[in-house]
């Protein structure tokens, strides 16, 4: 090589937003730097400034069309830790249910949409042949059920929150209308079908996983911190303590969420707009942590549902622990789809599901300060609030699952361009036959 090279692949695509991959090469060859660039702005957090704390809930889904549910239910528990609220126990069930269509929705997606083209087609397929549609003519039942589970989340969701996409419902002291008995029962109805596919694909990603067995082992195997959400050790989306765990496996953090600033510290790089989340006590770029799926199971102890905790022992005893292999957030994913679908059963049969005592009669706006935690499918996701006397919103902190990968992702790109620029590792590993042809 007579010359520096400068790699640019513009725009990412299948990801929610915008964003560019910049890799520079030297002289000899050798990866200089590896950057995940975010271009854009969002400015949300000024958005709300100004603006009276009810209405939060409602502004802060359009932050994500692929995760406002999430964004929704943090945005309202910030409100109600502001205020010193305690919605009814019903309510709170409703919100599970809420934000579990949403992961096994958004999972399903992910999988079947996202990662299975890659998968199914092969990595060195045609571009135009990577995708769901081509999976759906190759793979009719396949691409049926991933279209049916999509759409089973969705439209519980949308039961839920008034709309699949920009929920409205979830207010501060607890859940704007009931969940009907007449939905109870329509869901109630699909959810033997909903177990099945959900084997069903546990199965399939399962094959896929032993078919690229060499890539998930030696393609982009980093290690990191991670963070997720546990309650007394058990996988949890909606509500428990934070964990913080180090490369080595250790927690070395295990904090309320309203004690996040004793461990969460951001950098802005000078070539993106996203700041890179890590955890504070050791500083950056050492304390660059991940979250999402393969954070999450990688924190907690166990998994909250049996069928979920099964396929959670095959995949640490299979890969180990902690796991820092990029590509097992695939099996993470499913692994988490099937405690989503779990959850979903328990909760619909609840009684308590279709109470009608979900909000309170008098909620009262008060100078304080909040802050609300919940898991979204890509990870920790976090609003603090800070209100005056008539319940006004003053100052806004957000830290959105992106931004605690975002330091994760570059120092992934880092080690796959090593591979791939340097020792052309890619055209070494033992790729197995499309299935798809």
């Amino acid at each position: 090589m007579t010359g520096e090279k400068t790699v640019k692949i513009s725009p990412v695509t299948r990801l929610e937003g915008h964003g560019d991959i910049t890799i520079k090469l030297g002289k000899d060859g050798k990866v200089k730097d590896a950057q995940f660039n975010i271009t854009s702005t969002r400015f949300f957090e000024k958005f709300l400034e100004g603006r009276f704390a009810e209405e939060a809930p409602r502004f802060a889904p359009r932050i994500c069309g692929i995760c406002p549910e999430p964004h929704h239910l943090a945005s309202v528990k910030a409100v109600e830790d502001a205020w010193g609220i305690t919605p009814p126990a019903a309510a709170v069930k409703v919100r599970r249910l809420l934000i579990n269509a949403k992961q096994l929705s958004s999972h399903a997606l992910h999988f079947f949409a996202l990662a299975a083209p890659d998968f199914l087609v092969g990595p060195f397929a045609e571009p135009a042949k990577r995708n769901l549609v081509t999976i759906v003519k190759a793979m009719p039942d396949v691409g049926k059920m991933a279209l049916q589970m999509m759409q089973f989340g969705q439209e519980l969701a949308a039961a839920i929150g008034g709309t699949a996409i920009h929920p409205v419902t979830a207010i501060p002291g607890g859940m704007l209308n009931p969940f009907s008995e007449e939905n109870r029962d329509k869901f109630l109805k699909q959810i033997a079908d909903i177990r099945q596919w959900t084997a069903d694909t546990l199965t399939l990603a399962k094959k896929v996983f032993d078919d690229y067995w060499d890539t998930i082992t030696k393609l982009g195997v980093v290690q990191t911190y991670y963070i997720g959400t546990h309650n007394n050790g058990a996988h949890e989306i909606y509500d428990g303590s934070i964990r913080v765990m180090d490369p080595e496996g250790s927690v070395v953090a295990d904090i309320k969420p309203k004690d996040y600033r004793k461990c969460f510290a951001e950098y802005v790089p000078e070539h993106s707009y996203a700041t890179h989340v890590y955890y504070k006590p050791v500083g950056y770029p050492d304390g660059v942590w991940r979250a999402g799926t393969l954070a999450r199971t990688n924190v907690v102890d166990k998994m909250a549902t049996p069928l979920a905790q099964e396929a959670f022992e095959e995949m640490r005893n299979r890969l180990g622990h902690p796991i820092h292999a990029t590509f097992a957030y695939h099996w993470a994913r499913i692994v988490e789809l099937v405690q989503a679908m779990e959850e979903l059963e328990i909760l619909l049969k609840d009684p308590q599901i279709v109470s009608k005592d979900i909000k309170l009669s008098v909620v009262q706006p008060k100078k304080g300060d909040g802050v609300g935690c919940v898991e979204a499918p890509r990870g920790t996701l976090i609003h603090h609030y800070w209100t005056d006397e008539q319940g006004i919103i003053t100052k806004a902190n957000m830290i959105v699952a992106t931004n605690n990968n975002v330091g994760g992702i570059e120092k992934t790109l880092m080690e796959v361009a090593k591979q791939v620029f340097e020792q052309r590792a890619h055209q070494k590993l033992k790729l197995p036959k499309p299935m798809i042809g």
